[in-house]
């Protein structure tokens, strides 16, 4: 089986990257502007063989009639409703993946925004609860607490238990896959761009291309249509970055947030735990990579 998905994150105007989701340059990479995702949209629907699908629905597809697509967002940022409005003017329906300690609170969802969300037919899933900076190297008891305790608050708030999730950050390990199986999730995104799905302990896991501002709608569009090229490219970058991740462990992502101008604020421990935005940096941004 497979499955062609692409993952979104905030909308902001006037280069207000703070107004919805994370702050700091990292998180600005991944925030478009509403126009420029109108002009995605637009550019997705003329390649669309039939209306975006969710997950619940891939076993009803036909295997001739080639991947469905599927549309995905990331963090619970305070656009989310602007976003659902977008995609309702086109009967599409997508999953949007809360972090669910942050719901609530300014430039994040509200609890009866969700509830909205999902009376439209939308599928909301967990982004784990606090959104760990490198998920994959949390302990088996913190990625299991991560995961029940992200989807019970949002079954709380639905009133209907909650099955998808996405990994926060990319940072994919089959023992994040594993911990998200024995809290019940059935169905995992990471930020691995390929349309193949397998399984882990009965979990499904599924990848998607990721969008960063800048990037035109023809991208999108040639993601969303599985041209080869295109998703070929973007496979290439991430698993070389993979690479240097996993030799350069934290000291990848440090080097990473000076390049983009993150102020970072140390632990007792040495670990940077939080990132504040250096608003110089910003326009100069928009071709980095996580």
């Amino acid at each position: 089986m497979k499955a062609l998905s692409i993952l979104y994150h905030d909308l902001i105007e006037h280069d207000a990257y703070d107004d919805s989701g994370f702050p700091g340059p990292a998180a600005a990479r991944y925030k478009l502007s509403g126009d420029d995702f109108e002009d995605h949209l637009e550019a997705i629907s003329l390649v669309l063989r039939s209306t975006p699908a969710t997950v619940f629905e891939l076993n009803d597809v036909p295997v001739l009639q080639g991947p469905r697509l599927l549309i995905t967002f990331d963090d619970g940022g305070a656009s989310t409703p602007r976003i659902a409005e977008m995609l309702g003017q086109r009967k599409w329906r997508a999953h949007f993946f809360i972090t669910t300690d942050r719901i609530g609170n300014p430039a994040f969802i509200s609890a009866q925004q969700i509830r909205e969300l999902r009376k439209q037919g939308h599928v909301i899933g967990s982004h784990s609860c606090s959104h760990p900076r490198r998920m994959s190297e949390c302990s088996s008891e913190q990625l299991l607490i991560e995961w029940q305790r992200s989807t019970a608050t949002l079954t709380e708030i639905l009133g209907e238990p909650v099955i998808v999730a996405s990994v926060p950050g990319g940072n994919y390990s089959t023992r994040v896959a594993r911990a998200a199986a024995q809290a019940g999730i059935k169905f995992l995104f990471t930020s691995e761009p390929t349309s193949r799905l397998y399984t882990v302990d009965g979990c499904w896991i599924l990848g998607r291309y990721g969008i960063l501002r800048g990037m035109s709608a023809t991208t999108a569009a040639d993601f969303a249509a599985g041209r080869s090229l295109p998703c070929l490219q973007q496979w290439a970058t991430w698993n070389a970055k993979k690479a240097l991740k996993s030799i350069g462990g934290s000291y990848y992502h440090r080097l990473r947030d000076l390049s983009l101008g993150e102020k970072l604020s140390v632990s007792h421990t040495g670990e940077n735990v939080h990132a504040t935005k250096n608003t110089s940096t910003l326009a100069g941004s928009a071709d980095a990579r996580k």
